[in-house]
């Protein structure tokens, strides 16, 4: 266990993410989760990330609340990504200890978080799938190359 405490983000986020346009409607964006089950995409705006879209923000589209009339799906489902994606949302970067991005995703439900380098561009992702993996590796002794 005391080697997971040392372990950081560059060791075991995924380095090639998808990403997602601002553009992409929400038909897509089904797609998308169902081929790749996913739990978030990067959105993207001129190589800049302007946002996060996750499966819970695309299911939030279809509550029903006593305040709010619900659109017929078709509608919904032509909504783009920047209308329904994160804005402000939280991040780490490859030098990030994974003890801290465990408390990241304890604390706010988070299944999977962007990992920006220092001039904010992204270069990562790190899954609680990731965590779970370096856990493993640490407790059994093994070491995972670069």
């Amino acid at each position: 266990m005391y080697q997971f405490i040392e372990q950081i983000v560059d060791r075991y986020m995924t380095r090639d993410v998808k990403t997602v346009s601002c553009e992409v409607t929400m038909d897509e964006l089904h797609d998308l989760f169902a081929s790749d089950d996913f739990n978030a995409y990067p959105v993207v705006d001129r190589q800049e990330v302007v946002g996060l879209v996750t499966k819970f923000d695309f299911l939030k589209c279809f509550a029903l609340t006593l305040s709010s009339m619900v659109p017929r799906y078709d509608q919904l489902m032509k909504r783009t990504a920047s209308d329904v994606m994160i804005h402000e949302f939280i991040y780490v970067g490859a030098t990030t200890k994974l003890v801290r991005v465990l408390q990241l995703m304890v604390e706010h439900r988070l299944r999977s978080i962007p990992v920006m380098a220092a001039d904010q561009h992204l270069v990562g992702i790190i899954s609680r799938e990731d965590i779970m993996q370096a856990l493993r590796d640490c407790t059994r002794g093994d070491k995972r190359t670069l």
